[in-house]
């Protein structure tokens, strides 16, 4: 039988709210990652553009990839650093609903788009001499928009069913941000089939693209083991690598928060798990390219020497 349900107009954001000594702290912590997030994603974006050598199928990825992180990380971050600094952690209605949708349009788009990643990797390394007809401006072009426009009408269609429904007296949201599981918690009557819906699409963009990327690389490692010049085992396994850890620190902490049984965890478990993939992988994606790719230093340098001739 279910709850009895009522109009609701806004919801409470309780994140740490159970640990108020350190509220300040907290937000240190996260105003710092996310200024480290923005000047990365963005200095990746303008080397990425401005640098010839750059102008690679790989580095247009990188790029969306960057400009993604940017939007991803200003949907949610903007409004905990405000609910801390403020102590207001009240979020109306329509502005939960606008975090939900760019959260999961966002965040379905990186699934897509770090598996284009993958596939141009594959290609590169595993049939180097059909690269430029298998990864032309045209296809790469349209991986990136098919993955934008996948995690449009996802979010679309799971922030309706969401926010359709009929909601119980209680608006207190356990989490930081307005995310699916917890607001499903505050649904009447019996949400089953919305709950079967949520692990559906996670398996649909989370796990299935994350089984993929797996194969390939496969395929890729296989490859660069073959390869007899070891200066070239070496720069590839370097490009393979900083796509592949940002693959298994996104993947993972999203996949075993939207894959998870409901009582697996703690509510406080699930807060840094979110965390991980909305704060931390953003924050660390630029410093990962950046720190383990030769070719990006050297635009960094290239760019930094024209800087100082004009």
């Amino acid at each position: 039988m279910g709850r009895n349900s009522t109009t609701i107009t806004g919801f409470i954001l309780l994140g740490f709210s159970d640990v108020p000594g350190l509220q300040h702290v907290f937000f240190s912590v996260l105003l710092f990652t996310y200024m480290v997030t923005l000047v990365g994603n963005l200095l990746i974006i303008l080397l990425t553009l401005t640098d010839p050598a750059l102008h690679t199928p790989m580095y247009f990825f990188l790029r969306n990839l960057s400009f993604l992180e940017i939007c991803y990380t200003s949907v949610n971050v903007p409004k905990m650093l405000e609910n801390l600094l403020s102590g207001d952690k009240t979020i109306s209605f329509i502005g939960c609903a606008v975090q939900t949708f760019f959260t999961f349009f966002l965040g379905g788009s990186e699934c897509l788009l770090l598996l284009s990643m993958a596939y141009d990797r594959y290609v590169a390394i595993c049939k180097p001499l059909h690269y430029l007809v298998l990864m032309n401006r045209k296809i790469s072009s349209g991986l990136a928009a098919g993955s934008w426009l996948s995690g449009l009408l996802m979010s679309f269609g799971h922030t309706s069913m969401v926010f359709t429904l009929p909601f119980c007296q209680s608006h207190d949201i356990n989490h930081f941000f307005c995310d699916i599981p917890p607001l499903l918690k505050l649904a009447c009557g019996d949400i089953s089939s919305k709950e079967m819906a949520v692990f559906m699409m996670a398996l649909l963009f989370a796990t299935f693209p994350f089984m993929l990327i797996l194969m390939s690389y496969i395929c890729i490692i296989s490859t660069i083991l073959r390869m007899h010049s070891g200066e070239g085992r070496q720069k590839s396994f370097s490009t393979c690598s900083s796509h592949l850890l940002v693959v298994i620190l996104f993947y993972g902490s999203a996949g075993i928060m939207y894959l998870k049984p409901n009582s697996s965890f703690s509510p406080t478990t699930d807060k840094f798990l979110s965390l991980s993939y909305t704060v931390l992988t953003p924050m660390l994606n630029p410093v990962i390219y950046s720190l383990r790719n030769k070719e990006v230093k050297g635009a960094f340098w290239r760019t930094m020497r024209k800087s100082r001739f004009c």
